[in-house]
């Protein structure tokens, strides 16, 4: 059989794929890195990551290693039986962790929230609450999953359009205003506070220190269990291993993804001791969940993740990053604030570009970058945590080429 083409694997996606999705007429085809070509033989850089979720890059030998030597051994088994992987991988995570009792492993970000859902719901209810007081408070610009019951804890609607009617018990307070929050747990039913450290989706905006241990407080107050969605600002993405250790606050539960597996679908809900005992046998499950595969380099990860080499890159190259965006627009002006933490950041249009990150995108393709937004006026920088300076430098090189070709046109 003939190798396809980019033009007939496109037309091949056009025609058989639900049509979600919008993507680029580009076809990648391999990766080593964080530089990945396509079918054509097209050279990218890669500043997106896979959304965050290459973290340790394209191809990376330890992960390699990992899953070869994990497919010659044992594939899955559901969790009727058990292997060594993610028994290995859970007490790596809760002792890691520095908070956790016990984790759940399960195979994507979502999943990974709609468990930490159902602990709260059944958290509350065995606290003698009824189903009324069982509220989950979560943010305006939040994004916390596809599924029906993380749509609704993602307070934009514009993902939850359609899908009415939209389970009840869920409430929505402005990010960054902590006096909202009190506001909206005034009344005493909100059982958890659903929260993103830095909102991926919503701009790349950090959640200030004064509202993140506002709302522990408010929690302690309350009753109410603090979970921290750290799916994409969570495992050295922002410096630290865990989001929460830059904020000096001690969550209920955790949930992870992305980087967790450096690019193998996998999930996990980490859970501190007030709750660890609350979901029992039955309560909750997965049949691919902790999958040995998965597991195996989760673990194999984590162990780069959370090593004082990969926190002084991300460190690094943030700096490097900042600097670059900086002197870029010193003589662009083609954005109007540059936020986020460590390689999870975010470069916000002035106003006169606003709505025009997506013709950003296209020519920062056309010149061999690959980046992406969150929403119609921020561009997203999400690299490979153990990115390279020679990459880093090309890379800006590529995005400086395609600022100027766009504030030309």
């Amino acid at each position: 059989m003939a190798e396809a083409d980019t033009d007939s694997l496109y037309g091949l996606f056009e025609h058989y794929y639900v049509p979600v999705y919008r993507p680029r007429r580009i076809v990648l085809d391999r990766g080593v890195g964080s530089r990945v070509w396509d079918r054509d033989g097209r050279e990218y850089i890669d500043f997106g990551s896979g959304i965050a979720v290459n973290a340790l890059g394209h191809a990376n030998p330890v992960l390699v290693a990992a899953l070869t030597e994990q497919a010659g051994r044992l594939w899955h088994t559901s969790n009727v039986f058990l292997s060594e992987p993610p028994i290995r991988l859970a007490q790596a995570l809760v002792e890691a962790s520095g908070f956790a009792r016990r984790a759940f492993l399960c195979n994507s970000g979502t999943e990974a929230n709609e468990a930490a859902i159902k602990l709260a719901r059944r958290w509350a209810a065995s606290q003698g609450r009824a189903p009324e007081q069982r509220v989950i408070l979560s943010f305006e610009g939040s994004f916390h999953g596809r599924t029906l019951a993380a749509v609704t804890a993602t307070a934009q609607p514009k993902y939850q359009e359609g899908f009415e009617p939209l389970p009840p018990g869920f409430r929505y307070s402005a990010f960054n205003d902590l006096a909202a929050a009190e506001a909206a747990m005034a009344a005493g039913d909100v059982c958890a506070v659903l929260v993103e450290p830095v909102q991926g989706e919503g701009g790349v905006t950090p959640a200030s220190e004064s509202f993140l241990r506002g709302l522990r407080a408010l929690c302690d107050r309350h009753d109410a269990l603090l979970m921290l969605d750290e799916i994409q600002c969570g495992m050295g993405r922002t410096g630290p291993l865990f989001a929460f250790e830059g904020y000096g606050v001690v969550p209920d539960a955790v949930t992870l993804a992305k980087a967790l597996g450096g690019g193998f679908p996998v999930g996990a809900l980490l859970v501190g001791e007030n709750a660890a005992e609350t979901l029992q046998f039955g309560a909750h499950g997965t049949t691919f969940g902790g999958n040995p595969l998965a597991a195996a380099v989760a673990l194999a990860a984590l162990r780069v993740l959370d090593s004082d080499e990969l926190r002084a890159n991300v460190e690094h190259q943030s700096q490097a990053l900042r600097k670059a965006l900086a002197a870029i627009n010193g003589e662009l002006n083609v954005f109007c604030e540059i936020r986020g933490r460590g390689l999870m950041l975010g470069a916000q249009l002035a106003p006169r570009y606003a709505g025009r990150a997506g013709e950003i995108l296209e020519r920062c393709a056309d010149e061999g970058l690959l980046l992406l937004q969150a929403g119609p006026d921020v561009l997203r920088f999400v690299p490979a945590l153990n990115i390279e300076q020679g990459d880093i430098a090309a890379g800006l090189t590529r995005l400086d080429a395609a600022l100027r070709a766009f504030v030309r046109a």
